[in-house]
């Protein structure tokens, strides 16, 4: 039976990247020698990383505007120190907006650095929406947001105007939907939500930002020496890096971003719809707020949930559970998840509401 994986990450790859990746793992560029054992220094994985980190400037169109991209390890949670680090003068000021838990893990990090200011917060409706009415102190050297929240299942559809460097947390939507991605001055991304496999990280930075802290800063957390050495200070994660080039070409093939948000549109309406038709259902995230990657929602009756849990794993669907913080049911549809698994999803829904 098909598997339909709603997995929030390490998430679904598009099938035809999996099938190239494999054969790399065997026979990379017909050498008869695998990928993850020839030099990261060779001239074929100099090419694959040369070729990642283009791609990633031309689907964001940040070419020729001053941005570097660079493959980076330590996940997501590296970034939050990293951040900081790079950003952060002494006498500077780090604002954030905390909408979930992955941004209050940042201004966790931000705080071992420097004066960090939390500039508003949903916490106190556990984080079902997106605050509206805040603004970015003058004296704020920098402003942090994430743009999707992963487990509660809400997205930030619109981004404040502001002067100062911002800062996106995209681990979970990159490449999903269209933005002015110059409005960003850093952008930092794990790549197991929607790009790759877990190991790599995605950092696009506007290098004239960088240096400017007076901070010694040790060298793998550099973004100016990762920057320098072309994303090869140390061993990159081979692999990783690979796969998310081949899934940043399987994505330009498509369309590019603007052909793949239809498709992410048209699977968030049809399971949102559901939901919101459904007796037995309910959204948990505020309905202008929520997200395209992950769709949060529970059951009305508890009682009902272990024969729903047996009738979505019979119809092969996986990855379902909600976070286990807040309970309850998350379907994360990122690029490579098909409109035929959600199909699948809103057919189990509705019969089993019958």
């Amino acid at each position: 039976m098909k598997k339909h994986n709603f997995s929030a990450g390490p998430c679904i790859l598009p099938q035809s990247v999996l099938k190239q990746a494999a054969e790399a793992v065997l026979n990379f560029n017909n050498d008869n020698l695998s990928l993850i054992e020839i030099s990261h220094r060779s001239k074929p994985f100099v090419a694959v990383m040369e070729k990642a980190r283009s791609l990633v400037l031309e689907l964001l169109n940040l070419q020729n505007k001053g941005y570097t991209a660079l493959f980076l390890q330590g996940g997501a949670s590296m970034e939050f120190l990293m951040v900081p680090y790079n950003l952060l003068p002494s006498n500077g000021k780090a604002t954030y907006l905390d909408t979930g838990t992955w941004s209050s893990k940042a201004i966790k990090e931000a705080k071992l650095l420097g004066n960090t200011e939390v500039i508003a917060s949903s916490k106190d409706d556990g984080f079902k929406s997106i605050p509206k009415q805040y603004t970015i102190p003058e004296d704020a050297t920098y402003f942090h947001c994430t743009s999707n929240n992963t487990i509660y299942g809400t997205q930030m559809k619109s981004f404040p105007k502001t002067n100062k460097i911002t800062v996106c947390d995209m681990s979970s939507d990159i490449f999903s939907r269209e933005l002015d991605f110059s409005q960003f001055d850093l952008i930092y991304a794990g790549a197991q939500k929607n790009m790759g496999p877990a190991g790599t990280t995605l950092v696009v930075v506007k290098e004239s930002i960088l240096g400017k802290t007076a901070r010694q800063i040790p060298s793998m957390l550099d973004y100016q020496i990762h920057s320098a050495k072309d994303s090869m200070f140390n061993t990159p994660a081979v692999f990783p890096v690979y796969v998310s080039m081949l899934t940043l070409q399987w994505l330009k093939d498509l369309g590019g971003i603007k052909a793949i948000e239809k498709v992410n549109e048209a699977k968030a309406a049809l399971l949102y719809n559901e939901i919101d038709s459904n007796a037995l259902f309910e959204g948990y995230a505020s309905k202008e707020d929520r997200s395209l990657m992950n769709v949060t929602f529970t059951l009305k009756d508890n009682s009902l949930q272990e024969k729903f849990d047996a009738a979505w794993k019979a119809a092969g669907i996986n990855g379902l559970n909600g976070h286990r913080s807040i309970g309850g049911y998350r379907a994360s549809m990122y690029n490579a998840l098909p409109l035929e698994s959600v199909q699948v999803l809103v057919t189990v829904m509705r019969n089993f509401n019958k």
